[in-house]
């Protein structure tokens, strides 16, 4: 194996998407799909950031605004705006996002860790990447949505 080879197998492709001025990565394996955001069904009693479930070709998905979990007050839908269909393993979850910009391949070793800040928990990041000249938050979806509040419950119960 020569040193470009073994360089361009430890890339690998991730999803660029933003909430608001932020910018988010996220392994492009675990993206089942990109649709246009429509109005899911509400769930009676699901906290603010579940915006309901849709019926995707059979399979119950809850659809979550990472936008209003992130705290952005009043977030607008536009023809921006998109649901992120993730693919869990045993479930999946559409995430509401702001837009996606593309696919793009980060080296393990140009993901940093990201630091410590009291107050802060960051056990849903994996780290901090930059692109074009833009710092990404690299995100662990798994993680993300274990410790979201109400979406394990909505996810588990459909």
């Amino acid at each position: 194996m020569t040193a470009n080879t073994i360089e361009q197998a430890s890339l690998h492709e991730y999803l660029a998407y933003s909430l608001g001025e932020e910018g988010f990565a996220v392994d492009i394996l675990k993206v089942r799909e990109i649709r246009g955001y429509e109005p899911p069904t509400r769930i009676a009693g699901a906290p603010a950031h579940i915006r309901g479930v849709i019926d995707l070709r059979g399979t119950i998905v809850p659809i979550v605004d990472m936008r209003i979990h992130a705290g952005f007050a009043n977030p607008k839908l536009d023809d921006s705006t998109v649901v992120i269909i993730l693919d869990l393993g045993q479930r999946m979850v559409g995430m509401v996002v702001d837009g996606v910009s593309d696919v793009m391949r980060i080296g393990a070793k140009d993901i940093r860790p990201v630091p410590e800040m009291n107050g802060f928990d960051a056990d849903y990041l994996t780290g901090l990447a930059t692109h074009d000249g833009a710092m990404l938050m690299v995100v662990d979806v798994a993680a993300l949505f274990r410790t979201m509040a109400g979406t394990a419950a909505v996810a588990e119960a459909a």
